[in-house]
């Protein structure tokens, strides 16, 4: 039948009776959507951060539909008398401006905020893409390498855990020329900031795989380190990896929207989620729905990808109990049977 190695991968055994290979009835994949699928919370914050992106990607789309953009000013549709508050109920809502518009400026404030979500997330998504590729690559590096690699690798990876991520983001971004596409820019520095837990993690993993049978039969065959890494070593790292990724983005978030809302992240006229809770710090009781919107987005989005996470985590690793009791029921149910 089949079996799973330490490395993840599928290798073929002989049946219960000596005779022809038998394929086993639940894959590792199954299992893992089987105990993804058993995780409520898990499934409902999976459809929301698919929602979420997909509201990012059709952003364009979304706006052309209700015949706004996020740039275009409307000061016809505020109250210049009252400081620039909205006109109408509830802030200018209505048929042309589907959640309203923005103070001040009358922009349209649907549009801007399914562009902030393109915004976030790209910037997000781009930032755990930095450090997962910067992480594994260095951790692989330090457990595989020679003592005296491993002990520099391992020490500028302290370095970099012991980095002030806002801090010396603040100080990056604070002297990089306008001209730098700021949403690339926010994602760059968040990345190579703080990659240093992912190498942890990956070359303490590492570490421990490097002492299977497998992975020393491999590397005492002839095979160089490079092969070794990719062939036996890579699907074993694929788990944790996978899981503490789920985890970073929400982190990411918040942090291109507390930089945004320092004022050193994504500039106007680009909109962010971050940037327009900033901008709505002194009407929020003017005009509330300019401040609850984003900070609806960003908290539903955060949440949903912490659960999803955490989700992921759990069918991964079965033997680890959820740190989120909502939803989880089942899974421990089935787990214990």
């Amino acid at each position: 039948m089949w079996r799973v190695t330490p490395s993840g991968r599928f290798l073929l055994s002989a049946g219960p009776a000596g005779g022809e290979p038998t394929p086993s009835s639940a894959s590792g994949a199954r299992q893992f959507w089987r105990r993804l699928r058993a995780q409520r919370a898990a499934l409902v914050a999976a459809a929301v951060v698919a929602l979420l992106v997909l509201v990012a990607l059709a952003a364009p789309l979304l706006t052309s539909v209700e015949g706004q953009d996020a740039t275009t000013y409307h000061p016809g549709l505020v109250d210049s008398a009252r400081g620039g508050v909205p006109i109408g109920s509830l802030g200018g809502i209505g048929a042309e401006h589907w959640l309203g518009v923005e103070p001040q400026t009358g922009r349209d404030l649907f549009a801007r905020l399914v562009e902030g979500a393109r915004v976030s997330l790209g910037v997000a998504f781009a930032a755990t893409l930095v450090q997962v590729l910067i992480g594994v690559t260095v951790g692989v590096a330090a457990a595989m390498g020679s003592r005296w690699l491993d002990q520099v690798l391992s020490r500028i990876t302290d370095i970099i855990v012991a980095l002030p991520l806002m801090i010396m983001a603040l100080a990056l971004l604070a002297v990089v020329p306008a001209s730098f596409p700021r949403p690339v820019l926010v994602a760059l520095v968040i990345g190579l900031i703080a990659w240093g837990n992912v190498a942890k993690i990956v070359r303490a993993q590492t570490l421990t795989l490097k002492g299977l049978d497998h992975v020393a039969a491999a590397r005492l065959s002839g095979w160089g380190a490079v092969r070794v890494a990719r062939r036996e070593l890579l699907p074993g790292l694929a788990a944790p990896v996978i899981t503490y990724a789920a985890l970073l983005v929400p982190t990411n978030i918040s942090a291109e929207a507390a930089l945004s809302f320092l004022g050193v992240g994504v500039k106007p006229p680009t909109p962010s989620w971050g940037q327009m809770i900033t901008a709505a710090d002194v009407w929020y009781q003017a005009a509330p729905q300019y401040l609850l919107f984003p900070a609806g987005a960003l908290f539903t989005t955060v949440l949903a990808l912490t659960v999803l996470g955490d989700g992921v985590r759990t069918a991964l690793d079965p033997r680890a109990a959820s740190r989120l009791r909502v939803g989880t029921g089942r899974a421990r149910k089935e787990d214990a049977a």
